[in-house]
């Protein structure tokens, strides 16, 4: 592969990089007022990648290694990218007036969006564990600094600090756990490690395999892995606590993905264990552990962690059904989370204060009937509540344990579904059936925050059902590039 069609690979990545570059420095040499048109031209230069790298997969499906074997570009890492790039583009529109009302916005916040992209998209194209490094540290290095933007917040600097200390132990583990799996395998390069393991898999290389997969947990928040999640998502701003909960989390799954059905992809039944184990805690712990809660956002922290159990059931069928329903999952979860989170956002008082309680979104369908129905759907497609789309994202997990002969893995995640939807009913129980919090009537939202908010609540209703062919398609040819990376 020569170097110009490496280039050509990777133009979304390098695109966001110059990007990312050139807003630094009119960072540098400008004012704080020019933050706003910073933040729009980050906006377009993520639009920008997406349909680049969307126009790729619609129409060539293109795959080849770049950079000698250290980067590969193929229909699964492209569709995970565009679900990046989408995600924190849609963030990123409703993060500048949180920020501004509160003084804290700046323009290295849209900068560090762009970088953790682009480290993001080198997560899920890696086929190397040097270039898989670099792009986790680059998109954590990011996060860590996301976490705590709210100088004046100690609740922000709490998760800032919690979040930091905690990644940097996964990174350390998922490094010492590399080293293991390159001295055992002699290769850094995923397909040289597969070549190795298929012809001799020593305890030693078993080891590596384990803490590499137990620091990716950690990035994924799966249990017993999942500790940082409530206090980091309760903590941080919330347009923070959105892109957490999407971007960053279709990068780790994806990179998760791609380790485990590529270079351990012929240890299948070493690693299964493990991720039915993970699976079935996360469901059961993110189920139970929400019930309780009186915080939205921390509800919301053990909701994604119940959906992360959903999509290791699918990583564990290990197989191409497995993998396409773990695509169309993450394809259908973002939308959710992301219009959860916005809505949350939207939330206010008269003086702007969020409300973050159950008590205080209480009649919320008297004061603000719109948002409370928008609110409504997102949660009963959480819940996985047909006709809503989110039904159709647990049942193709389902159906592909099912078809791998992991019968009882399937029938334990229905029934922890149906535990799980207890807590999205509360949401319905306390807006509509509720009397209303006596409170002086909320500020309107912004423009762009009903705008984002209307594509992921149209994207989640039953018009998503449209788009199942297509998905299908799709998610089919991203899951036989998996495999044939093997």
């Amino acid at each position: 592969m020569g170097f110009a069609a490496s280039l050509h690979f990777t133009s979304a990545e390098i695109g966001l990089s110059l990007a990312g570059l050139m807003l630094l420095l009119v960072t540098a040499w400008t004012s704080h007022n020019a933050s706003r048109g910073i933040t729009i031209v980050a906006v377009a230069a993520l639009f920008g990648a997406a349909i680049f790298t969307g126009g790729e997969l619609w129409h060539t499906s293109p795959a080849g290694d770049a950079f000698g074997g250290l980067y590969r570009v193929d229909a699964f890492g492209s569709f995970a990218k565009v679900l990046i790039y989408l995600a924190t583009a849609a963030v990123l529109i409703v993060t500048p007036r949180y920020f501004a009302e509160r003084g804290a916005y700046r323009g290295e916040y849209p900068v560090l969006m762009l970088f953790s992209a682009v480290g993001a998209g080198m997560m899920v194209s890696a086929t190397d564990l040097m270039t898989l490094y670099i792009g986790l540290e680059l998109s954590s290095l990011s996060s860590y600094i996301f976490a705590s933007f709210l100088r004046s917040d100690w609740r922000s600097n709490e998760a800032g600090l919690k979040y930091f200390i905690l990644g940097a132990l996964a990174s350390g583990i998922i490094l010492y756990g590399m080293s293991l799996v390159y001295g055992f395998a002699g290769t850094t390069s995923y397909s040289g490690i597969r070549i190795a393991f298929d012809a001799a898999f020593p305890t030693g290389a078993l080891f590596g395999m384990v803490f590499v997969l137990a620091g990716l947990a950690f990035k994924i928040a799966a249990v017993p892995f999942h500790m940082w999640t409530p206090d980091v998502y309760e903590g941080a701003p919330t347009p923070v606590t959105a892109f957490f909960a999407s971007a960053p989390k279709v990068a780790a799954v994806g990179m998760m993905m791609r380790m485990a059905l590529g270079p351990f992809g012929g240890e299948e039944e070493a690693w299964r264990q493990i991720v039915i184990f993970a699976a079935l805690a996360s469901i059961v712990v993110g189920a139970l552990g929400a019930i309780g809660q009186q915080n939205l956002k921390r509800l919301m922290a053990y909701s994604s962690i119940n959906n992360i159990g959903f999509l290791l059931i699918g990583l564990a069928a290990a197989t191409p059904a497995g993998a396409a329903g773990v695509t169309i999952y993450l394809a259908i979860y973002v939308p959710m989370t992301v219009g959860s989170f916005i809505a949350l956002l939207m939330l206010r008082d008269a003086d702007g204060k969020p409300l973050e309680t159950f008590a205080d979104i209480s009649g919320l369908a008297t004061t603000r009937p719109a948002l409370a129905w928008c609110l409504m759907l997102l949660m009963f497609s959480l819940a996985g509540i047909p006709p809503l789309f989110g039904f159709w994202g647990k049942f193709v997990v389902f159906q592909a344990a099912v078809q791998a002969d992991l019968v009882p893995l399937a029938a334990i995640g229905i029934a922890a579904s149906v535990i799980g939807a207890f807590y999205y009913l509360k949401f319905i129980k306390v807006m509509f059936f509720d009397e209303p919090a006596d409170r002086a009537p909320e500020p309107r939202s912004p423009a762009g925050h009903w705008g984002v908010l209307a594509v992921c609540v149209v994207a989640i209703s039953p018009l998503g059902y449209l788009a199942t062919p297509w998905l299908g398609s799709v998610a089919d040819k991203a899951a036989a590039a998996l495999f044939l990376v093997a």
